[in-house]
């Protein structure tokens, strides 16, 4: 029982209106009117009535409501923005005198056409940021999207960060590195060169974590580009790109499936276009992002001079030096006479400058071909002119040893030992068999006509003998012979005594 009708039944059970009102602490003029309203419409007229008037000259006109239905269901049903604000400004842009946008939001209410959401972060809790120049900063990245067989593709996208307008929209099986490069040279052919870049940590991106750069980045740096990443597993820093990205999802749902990446790339074209040149932006004041990507002069960069670099290397045995541009190794020819040379390498950009590091001289100045793995020298292979050439010095025979031995027989031949201090020869002869089966133990047992020859020679002729193994058929290497303090080398053939 409501406290109207409490009212009106203590009336009516005799108690006066004075002391009714005092009971309750209202009028006596309201307990009159609550009991005239009794007496005419009965118990429901003393209930409380609504106190909306029965007009309202600023209501919107039904025409306008159902601009405003028929335009939220054209809208969504292309799978484009259809909120209160977009519906106001296709208003106003088609010549319509637009209600507020809390007016359509209620309109919008009435007709059933509002979908509730949880309630979101508020705005004012994030941290706004944009570009004041077209150009002065491009955000990218790349998400994915299935084909109408289920095949899966990678969508690459370059997004202006002052006007939001779409540079570069483009559908591939995988997205890598090079596409990636190839994306944003283009992009620079049509709009120009940014003064920055802004991408999440992506290895299509940055190789910065594993100590390098990958060719994207070695083209930022020679551009002079200012290259920036967001945190990791933060995307709101990108956020103007991954908003983006979901808007361009909710149109592809609702466009029949592609059947190949030549479908989908005619849908993106279609897509970017509507979004850049048809599509109110309410960040930007419900302008198109053409509009305002026009409306400033662009921002060009304003880095630095190129990417500087300085490596200590060692020339290697085949006269070449090596470094790494764009995770690619690239051979440098420096030439053989610089084996073992210890050099400094001054890199900037793809100029390269290779210097003696004990003498200071340029000993080669290049300009790096990107498409050779190997930088040749430009010269016929060999020495360059002029350069004196060493002959690698002849083994002596017989009768180039000091002292001519004439009297050997033809049967002994003596070489020269190369890597050996002081001059050591190896004397090939054939020995006696008591001599191999270990029965010498003395100089005095060594072949006099061998013995003779050397002292006539002015060679010593000592030996010292090895273990006999004439057993086992491997004599050749029963015997390791020296004369002088040669111990350590075994010289091929049978049989061999090394003399100095």
């Amino acid at each position: 029982m409501s406290k109207n009708r409490v009212i009106v039944e203590a009336v009516l059970a005799g108690q006066s209106h004075g002391a009714v009102a005092r009971q309750y602490g209202i009028s006596t003029v309201w307990v009159g009117k609550l009991v005239a309203r009794w007496r005419i419409g009965g118990w429901d007229a003393v209930e409380r009535q609504s106190t909306r008037p029965k007009s309202n000259p600023n209501a919107s006109d039904q025409d306008t409501v159902a601009k405003v239905v028929a335009l939220r269901q054209r809208l969504a049903g292309q799978g484009l923005d259809a909120g209160p604000h977009t519906i106001a400004a296709h208003l106003a842009r088609d010549g319509h005198r637009a209600p507020s946008v809390t007016t359509i939001w209620r309109i919008l209410a009435r007709a059933g056409l509002i979908t509730p959401e949880p309630r979101k972060r508020p705005r004012r809790s994030y941290v706004r940021f944009e570009a004041d120049l077209p150009n002065e900063c491009w955000q990218s990245d790349f998400t994915h999207w299935p084909l109408a067989d289920g095949t899966d593709t990678e969508i690459l996208t370059f997004l202006d960060d002052h006007a939001r307008y779409a540079l570069s929209l483009t559908a591939h099986p995988t997205v890598t590195v090079a596409i990636v490069l190839g994306a944003f040279r283009a992009a620079i052919d049509t709009h120009g060169i940014p003064e920055s870049t802004l991408t999440d940590n992506g290895l299509v991106f940055t190789t910065r974590s594993r100590g390098g750069r990958n060719s994207f980045e070695r083209e930022l740096v020679i551009l002079g580009i200012t290259q920036k990443n967001g945190k990791p597993n933060h995307p709101q820093t990108q956020g103007k790109v991954e908003r983006f990205q979901q808007t361009l999802k909710k149109w592809l749902r609702a466009q029949p499936p592609a059947s190949t990446i030549h479908e989908l790339q005619e849908q993106l074209d279609r897509f970017a276009h509507h979004y850049n040149h048809d599509r109110p932006h309410r960040s930007l004041g419900q302008r198109t992002p053409a509009v305002a990507y026009a409306a400033r002069a662009k921002a060009t960069p304003t880095g630095r001079d190129g990417h500087w670099r300085i490596r200590h290397d060692k020339v290697d045995k085949t006269g070449r030096i090596t470094i790494r541009h764009a995770s690619k190794l690239h051979h440098i020819g420096i030439g053989y006479e610089h084996t073992g040379t210890t050099v400094r390498v001054l890199i900037h950009a793809l100029h390269i400058t290779v210097i003696n590091s004990d003498t200071g001289e340029i000993i080669r100045d290049l300009q790096l071909d990107t498409t050779r793995d190997y930088q040749p020298l430009g010269r016929p292979p060999g020495p360059p002119k002029g350069t004196p050439t060493t002959r690698r010095p002849k083994s002596p025979g017989i009768n180039e040893v000091p002292g001519h031995l004439l009297t050997m027989s033809r049967d002994n031949t003596v070489e020269l030992l190369r890597g050996f201090e002081p001059r050591t020869y190896a004397l090939r002869a054939p020995l006696p068999s008591d001599f191999l089966h270990g029965s010498c133990s003395a100089t005095g047992h060594f072949p006099m006509e061998l013995r003779d020859s050397l002292r006539g020679a002015g060679l010593s002729a000592g030996y010292e003998q090895g273990l006999d193994n004439s057993s086992t058929g491997s004599s050749r290497d029963a015997i390791l012979t020296a004369f002088g303090a040669t111990s350590q080398s075994r010289v091929s053939g049978f049989p061999s005594i090394i003399v100095q």
